[in-house]
């Protein structure tokens, strides 16, 4: 075996900082957002200090970077996101889960599988985030009256919409995204179906495994956050005569609490309510008005030495704090949620929505509880928030859609305009599998005829759009961009074929895939996707073959995102909803990689002929 020299400075230059991007969007505790912009930065700023000319005599400009933002890609991805958010908006969807909803109670093996293709078929033209944010309350009201466990459910749920994605050209970002540079690059423009016969028939196989085989490898498990996390009950401290925090200010019996009580306002004779400010002083008969949890009430009443009263009676082993009306609730913070990317303080959230936030579960964990500064915690995709509030509130927030609440107690929001975002996204389709408009000219009209008809408002088609998404994609088609020009590309296809000397085209694209698969599941799909589609070429190119299959190659291990649950977005919100470990997803996703990859590695080269 051997290497080929080492190529240019500006192209080793940017091999290096692929390699950095890759580490920095692996990084959980570092936004992609940053690791995005510092890539761009980083980039832009290098060829500005060193300018390149290409063995052509190109000048290379570093402003020719920036263009992602105006890629034909970036907009599909970002009008298809907005039109996936209007059908949920809307309910189209109502009817389906509704009607899954009834068949569950004949047939729950049966009910199962036709979930499962469900979930797949509309993943192949709508994004599955939206999808996935309509089957996970179904499945999970199911396990709550069945009395099963929603692990067995969720996750099989969560995979057969990959698995249905990557069946059409439209079904993810990542299929956009590498379309669309591969057609930069001079290939043929890769149509919506053309690789749909594969992918069809390797979805059939994995979700027959994700029906029968996959429940069996997954433990039990229940989200255990609404059991743990105490409940808060409104309550008034009142200061009797002889108490030792009388003549005090507010800011005195706060440190006497150990700075955790929170007074909401002073109670002062037959109906005054006082501020509370630190420098108020506290009077004999006055009532403190305070949120917590038992023990902390009983706490603070000691320390205070005050009364603990719930409306007009003390509290005693004969008179509990009472929660009536009162209802615990979980809600996710899902792409296009109103939370993502905020904290609870800038939402004003208690305010806002009449709820009080008890915990905040991140990943199977409960990062913050009641007595840390919950209020100060970042919110991001697949973080579930354990909120208390009145049933009469939380049921107005379920009918508002805004949010996603877990337990799924009330029905899809629905309006009149159900019927007209069906037909608009079917246009968009239609129009693009047709190849009468370019699916970034279909999606883009069919955003603007919903916001005519009504069927979203701007305020929600903004919600729609990721700005996670758009940076890591305009970043990583820069990277791909470098890569290509400063012959970055041609260098790491040199060593991958070096290393596989002798081996057929067949196995060679067998093992890209590979790489792809295990990429994509350390680091971004989008990222490893855009970055592989240049190398994919220019290996075609070393082996003289025909360089669409191997760009298939990547796109389908790009979206093999199975085997850990930071791999893809969906996986967060179904490992937090059903409970799930780090090694559940290795478990049960190591198996479906597997199958999809030795699948795909037998259809692709018998489909292109390649030996």
């Amino acid at each position: 075996m051997t290497l080929p020299a080492l190529p240019e400075p500006h192209a080793l230059a940017v091999l290096a900082l692929v390699v950095v991007a890759l580490f920095l969007f692996s990084r959980e505790r570092i936004a992609i957002e940053t690791s995005s912009l510092f890539i761009l930065v980083l980039l832009t700023c290098g060829f500005v200090v060193f300018p390149y000319v290409t063995p052509q005599g190109e000048h290379l400009e570093a402003v020719d970077f920036f263009s992602g933002f105006g890629h034909e890609a970036l907009i599909a991805v970002c009008a298809l996101m907005i039109a996936g958010n209007g059908l949920v908006r809307t309910g189209a969807l109502e009817p389906l889960g509704r009607n899954l909803a009834r068949l569950w109670k004949l047939s729950p093996a049966l009910s199962m599988l036709l979930t499962l293709l469900i979930g797949a078929f509309l993943s192949a033209f709508v994004n599955n985030v939206p999808i996935v944010v309509l089957l996970l309350p179904l499945l999970i009201s199911v396990s709550l009256r069945s009395g099963a466990s929603s692990s067995g459910m969720l996750m099989p749920m969560g995979f057969a919409t990959l698995v249905g994605g990557m069946s059409t050209s439209i079904g993810t970002s990542t299929n956009l995204l590498v379309v669309s540079v591969a057609a930069d690059m001079g290939l043929r423009k890769i149509q919506m179906f053309d690789f749909f016969i594969p992918a069809a028939i390797v979805a059939c196989i994995a979700i027959v495994y994700l029906w029968l085989i996959a429940p069996l490898l997954l433990p039990a498990r229940q989200a255990t956050l609404a059991d743990n996390s105490p409940r808060v009950f409104a309550a008034q401290l009142a200061i009797p005569e002889g108490s030792s925090s009388i003549d005090k200010t507010l800011a005195d019996l706060i440190d006497k609490t150990g700075s955790m009580m929170v007074v909401a306002h002073v109670l002062r004779g037959s109906g005054t309510f006082i501020q509370p400010l630190p420098d108020v002083l506290i009077r004999s008969g006055d009532r403190l008005l305070v949120n917590d949890t038992p023990d902390n009430l009983k706490e603070f009443e000691t320390a205070l030495n005050a009364t603990l009263y719930a409306g007009d009676t003390a509290v005693d082993e004969d008179n509990p704090l009472s929660d009536e009306g009162q209802q615990i609730a979980e809600i996710i913070v899902v792409q296009g949620s109103p939370l993502q990317g905020m904290t609870l303080r800038q939402l004003n959230f208690t305010d806002r929505y009449q709820l009080l936030v008890l915990a905040i579960n991140r990943a199977g964990n409960t990062v913050e509880t009641l007595r840390e500064k919950i209020d100060q915690i970042r919110l991001r995709t697949g973080d579930i928030l354990l909120v208390q509030g009145h049933e009469d509130k939380i049921a107005e927030i379920k009918r508002a859609g805004d949010l996603l609440v877990l337990d799924a107690t009330a029905d899809l929001p629905h309006t009149d305009k159900a019927s007209t975002a069906l037909l608009i996204m079917a246009g968009i389709i239609i129009l693009a599998a047709l190849g009468l408009a370019p699916i970034a000219v279909s999606a883009v009209c069919g955003v603007f005829l919903m916001l005519l008809t009504g069927c979203l408002s701007w305020r929600h088609a903004s919600m729609a759009l990721s700005t996670q998404v758009i940076l890591i994609v305009v970043a990583s088609l820069a990277l791909g961009s470098a890569l290509l020009k400063t012959g970055g590309a041609e260098y790491l296809a040199q060593v991958f074929v070096s290393v596989s000397s002798g081996a057929s085209p067949a196995v060679i694209l067998s093992g890209l895939m590979l790489l792809m698969a295990i990429l994509t599941n350390i680091v971004s799909n989008n990222a490893a996707a855009v970055i592989g589609t240049p190398i994919a070429i220019s290996i075609a190119h070393q082996l003289e073959v025909n360089p669409e299959p191997f760009v298939i190659a990547v796109l389908f291990g790009a979206n093999m995102s199975y085997a850990t649950p930071m791999a893809y977005k969906t996986n967060l919100l179904v490992m937090n909803a059903g409970g799930y470990t780090f090694m559940d997803f290795v478990r049960v996703g190591i198996p479906l990689t597997i199958i999809v990859w030795l699948g795909l590695s037998f259809l692709l080269p018998t489909m292109y002929r390649l030996s």
